[in-house]
């Protein structure tokens, strides 16, 4: 399990440069803004947040490939036009905030958001300049059931691993989620990096000073490969490891 309190914070990779395709003209004017002193106490949406009111992606599919980087800190609606519950933060564990869109309506953009409970999602507005929008080709599918991790480019395989799952005490989470940001570790020594998901554990509340998110990372050896022996991370082989580090901030992550 991923100790997000014990490790140093690295921004490591950015979205891709490949540029997605511009929203359609906005129909809709810009929502009222939400007042300064609303703002300040609106929970933010990060790993370390449990924000019930907010809205729950039930979807498994892939995405449509856009992702979205908030520029400044944002409010997050509950429905479109609806009543601003949180706040998304521009940057995510010392990496910028890129999160995956889900949805798209007349201006404003269902995005994946890493906060508990998990699946959690909600409404930003992105007929502004408040986001920079871009196209991200790549999706990771983790078959839990198969032990199997598929790395695919515009729906082309490029990696297929045997990896290591949650136990049955403590079962990694399925659904969407992402790869919200890449960390140096430097206090332990199972993996030179871990990738944290906009995902946590539904068995621990905290693990090792952190709020119990999940991660993909490396193992010393080949022990737990094939195996449902973590806390609910995903433990993958060095060869996995170097590509999913290539892969850009926002990736989606479904986990079956």
């Amino acid at each position: 399990m991923f100790r997000v309190l014990l490790v140093a914070l690295v921004t490591a990779f950015a979205v891709s440069s490949c540029a997605g395709s511009e929203p359609p003209p906005n129909p809709r004017p810009r929502p009222q803004a939400v007042d300064v002193q609303s703002f300040a106490v609106l929970p933010e949406a990060t790993t370390f947040a449990k924000i019930e009111a907010l809205p729950r992606d039930d979807d498994t599919s892939p995405t449509a490939g856009q992702v979205l980087r908030a520029k400044k800190d944002v409010p997050v609606y509950d429905a479109v036009d609806g009543r601003a519950v949180a706040k998304l933060p521009a940057t995510q564990l010392g990496s910028p905030t890129w999160v995956p869109e889900v949805d798209r309506r007349d201006g404003w953009s269902k995005v994946l958001l890493p906060s508990r409970p998990n699946r959690s999602a909600g409404w930003v507005f992105t007929g502004s300049d408040d986001f920079e929008r871009a196209e991200n080709d790549y999706l990771v599918t983790v078959d839990l059931a198969a032990f199997r991790m598929d790395v695919t480019e515009k729906g082309r395989s490029i990696g297929t691993w045997t990896v290591g799952t949650g136990s049955a005490q403590h079962p990694t989470p399925t659904g969407r989620t992402y790869v919200m940001a890449s960390i140096k570790e430097t206090v332990a020594t199972f993996s030179p990096y871990v990738l944290p998901l906009g995902s946590h554990s539904d068995s621990h509340e905290t693990f090792g000073g952190g709020p119990g998110t999940v991660a993909l990372h490396g193992w010393p050896d080949d022990t737990p490969f094939g195996t449902a022996s973590s806390d609910g991370c995903i433990r993958v082989p060095d060869d996995a490891l170097d590509l999913l580090l290539t892969l850009p901030l926002g990736t989606v992550v479904i986990v079956k």
